[in-house]
């Protein structure tokens, strides 16, 4: 967000989402029944597996592409690798990669590799949508219900993990949820129609609810007992060796335009934990909401109706309550 907002506004008449409302990917219209959603995503182990971590990878990079509505189709591999690690762990990423690509019935296309200090994998996606269909971060309207897909906390427990201060098993259902395409969701979301949505990543809740409050020109309201989490995630963020250090990070740069009362500082902190592979936040009409909810429960998601979508005040951008 800080960097982006610097660049230079590139202008196109068939450019239907650019840098200007930092969404989730590129979205450039075709035809009037055919646009190409672009973008790429990559970062170091977040867990000590490799097929496991090639796995969380392509999910995660996967989400922009079904955030914004489309079927995700090509990919390209990116990777970073040290000349001293056996060439078997960079097997086993791209064999778990792959594996959700194939789930996703999305096509390896080819890629680029360099030699780094540390590990770092992701994917390039390329993806399909109908122009007129784009679920953009910047079309939610007053009045709008918010509906997260996925619980909050993944940051906090893989940075836990990784310390050696919990075990596999305590991290298991966090570890699952990377692991999960949104791809059930999105569909469920296109079946009903909803107007805005974007994928919670490494912004966290706030961050991301930021970027749509302000593309879309309006203000929101974030219910924080009603935001899912991951079991032990509110105890783990207790301790400051625990929180990831984009946490902060993230709470300096939106705080200021955040009015929150009344809510404890660790569930505060929690709706800034940076997320890999997380839940669509999805902003519906009211008036479609019950049919959203049911049709994702059908679809073997969990959701929660995290908060609502209030006309433009000024002084707040998000009031957490």
């Amino acid at each position: 967000m800080q960097v982006l907002h610097q660049l230079p506004v590139v202008k196109d008449k068939d450019l239907l989402v650019g840098v200007e409302t930092a969404d989730d990917a590129g979205v450039y219209k075709i035809s009037d029944e055919l646009a190409i959603i672009s973008t790429l995503d990559f970062f170091p182990p977040i867990v000590d597996d490799p097929f496991t971590f090639g796995q969380i990878a392509a999910a995660n990079a996967l989400s922009d592409i079904y955030a914004m509505g489309g079927a995700p189709r090509l990919a390209m591999n990116i990777v970073c690798f040290p000349k001293a690690l056996p060439l078997e762990v960079l097997n086993e990423i791209m064999r778990g990669s792959m594996e959700k690509m194939a789930e996703a019935g999305v096509l390896l296309v080819g890629g680029h590799s360099v030699e780094d200090s540390e590990v770092k994998y992701g994917l390039a996606v390329t993806g399909f949508g109908h122009p007129a269909r784009i679920t953009a971060n910047s079309t939610a309207k007053a009045g709008d219900v918010l509906v997260l897909t996925k619980p909050v906390g993944v940051g906090v427990i893989t940075s836990a993990l990784k310390a050696g201060r919990i075990g596999a098993r305590d991290a298991e259902a966090a570890i699952e949820s990377m692991k999960r395409l949104n791809r059930a969701a999105s569909a469920a979301m296109m079946e009903v129609g909803v107007n805005a949505c974007t994928d919670v990543t490494g912004y966290g809740v706030l961050g991301h609810a930021m970027e749509m409050a302000k593309g879309s020109g309006v203000n929101i309201v974030i219910k924080a007992s009603q935001v899912n989490t991951f079991p032990g995630a509110l105890e783990l963020i207790k301790k400051r060796s625990n929180r990831p250090r984009t946490l902060k990070s993230n709470m300096d740069f939106v705080m200021r335009d955040v009015a929150a009362a009344g809510i404890s500082e660790e569930l505060l902190m929690l709706l800034f934990d940076p997320q890999t592979s997380g839940g669509l936040l999805i902003s519906v009409a009211g008036e479609k909401s019950e049919m959203l909810l049911s049709r994702l429960r059908e679809s073997s998601v969990s959701p929660s109706v995290v908060g609502r979508v209030v006309a433009r005040e000024e002084g707040w951008r998000i009031r957490v309550e």
